[in-house]
């Protein structure tokens, strides 16, 4: 196997065996927004490299070597009556459950669960730090069973697979530039208004590259303001249709005006 020892420069140096994944999907870094220092398929000497180079470049130095904190397949999962925890903090949890996808696991009530591309994202919105042990991190057992794997439940309560990792590469955008720790939610609210007014203008001028910057911008700015009132816009959709779902009405000049309650 290959590692990459790569550079973001004024942020980090790490290590990966799969940079599109760990650096790109991840951490939100396009490949001109960072250097590969070195590649070896002897991860003694990565490692080593990698702590020199934290050294040398001043950034802060990993406690442990980087092939002491290489996943291990099948970790080691507890399950109770309550809740599935995890071997390990919720800021290295996504990356170990990405090198474990297909891993299941049974619950003596709910049966099969299994870790999946869909399911990821699910699990680290919803992921709990244990209140006994930081580096342990959990997940309730019922709401995991109601979200992917009861059969009664044909829809499910969050949005998943493409859509959901967009929203999430969103939020990973916004966390590394500092908005949620220094940002509030009425700045973005404020933010809100300047881009529906881009929208309106290119709708007057019909400027179709337009229109679409101005609504994607509009879809970033939401899913922020949901972050900062505590919500995952998914959440918030998935509400707004249970709502709509069962609405009746009519159009009246190119207006839905739903039916008096």
């Amino acid at each position: 196997m290959m590692y990459y020892l790569y550079h973001i420069p004024g942020k980090k140096i790490g290590v990966t065996c799969d940079l599109n994944n760990r650096v790109t999907k991840q951490q939100g870094y396009e490949t001109d927004e960072y250097e590969v220092l070195l590649s070896s398929n002897d991860i003694d000497y990565i490692s080593n490299m990698e702590i020199q180079l934290q050294k040398a470049h001043g950034y802060k130095v990993d406690k442990k070597l980087y092939k002491n904190l290489k996943p291990i397949t099948n970790m080691k999962i507890n399950v109770t009556e309550q809740t599935t925890t995890f071997p390990l903090p919720v800021n290295k949890l996504k990356g170990r459950l990405m090198d474990n996808i297909g891993m299941s696991w049974e619950h003596p009530e709910f049966g099969t669960f299994k870790i999946t591309k869909t399911n990821i994202p699910w699990i680290m919105q919803n992921i709990k730090v244990s209140m006994f042990n930081s580096d342990r991190s959990y997940i309730y057992n019922k709401a995991f069973y109601e979200a992917f794997f009861n059969p009664k439940n044909n829809k499910k309560p969050y949005l998943v697979g493409a859509n959901s990792e967009r929203f999430d590469l969103i939020r990973d955008w916004a966390r590394q530039r500092g908005l949620y720790d220094k940002g509030n939610s009425h700045t973005q609210y404020v933010k809100l208004q300047e881009e529906a007014g881009e929208l309106a203008k290119a709708l007057l001028k019909n400027d179709k590259p337009e229109i679409i910057d101005a609504i994607g911008d509009i879809v970033v700015v939401l899913t922020n303001l949901a972050h900062l009132e505590g919500y995952d816009i998914e959440y918030c959709i998935d509400e707004a249709y249970k709502v709509i779902a069962a609405r009746t009405g009519k159009m009246i000049n190119g207006t839905f005006v739903k039916d008096a309650d």
